[in-house]
């Protein structure tokens, strides 16, 4: 399964580098992720629940950050077992593009999976692939960037949900 997308980040190119690289961004930001640990230069460990159809699996696995050119691009490998759920792993090649005070990130990425997963079907993992990226770059989006005036969230009189965006932008600054 291969995808690729960018996304507009109202931060500027080294905040959202920093963001990519800090455990407690990555914890809030993937979908499911009970633990995270670990570094950068390292690697991370984490742990994931996560529903794929009917199959309800927890993955432990690692990530690796390689290829690092700072502030503008990286690749992130991992992998994941689910015990007889089966594994996953995979792979994204992320660029950012500063413009003006906001940045692009730009990532492709690519997934295998194995086991019970794998007979679910291509057009099901496809979809959950998809579905997480999403979810993932979305909520990525929210910790890293400020919301913009005029930004429904922004004016919404600081309930909680204003208050999560852009937590991470504001404790850098």
């Amino acid at each position: 399964m291969k995808l690729d997308d960018n996304r507009e980040i109202n931060a500027d190119v080294a905040t959202v580098w920093a963001a990519l690289l800090d455990p407690q961004v990555l914890k809030s930001c993937v979908p499911g992720c009970q633990e995270m640990a670990g570094s950068a230069d390292e690697g991370f460990e984490a742990t994931v629940v996560q529903k794929v159809g009917p199959v309800k699996a927890t993955f432990k696995g690692t990530v690796q950050m390689s290829e690092m050119v700072e502030p503008s691009s990286m690749t992130i490998s991992g992998e994941g077992k689910g015990g007889a759920a089966g594994f996953a792993k995979g792979g994204a090649n992320v660029r950012l593009e500063p413009q003006g005070d906001k940045t692009v990130l730009h990532y492709e990425v690519e997934a295998k999976v194995g086991g019970k997963l794998a007979q679910l079907g291509s057009r099901i993992i496809d979809g959950f692939a998809k579905k997480m990226a999403d979810q993932f770059f979305n909520n990525f989006q929210d910790a890293v960037g400020i919301p913009e005036v005029g930004d429904e969230d922004a004016t919404a009189g600081g309930n909680d949900e204003t208050k999560k965006k852009g937590w991470f932008k504001r404790l850098v600054s």
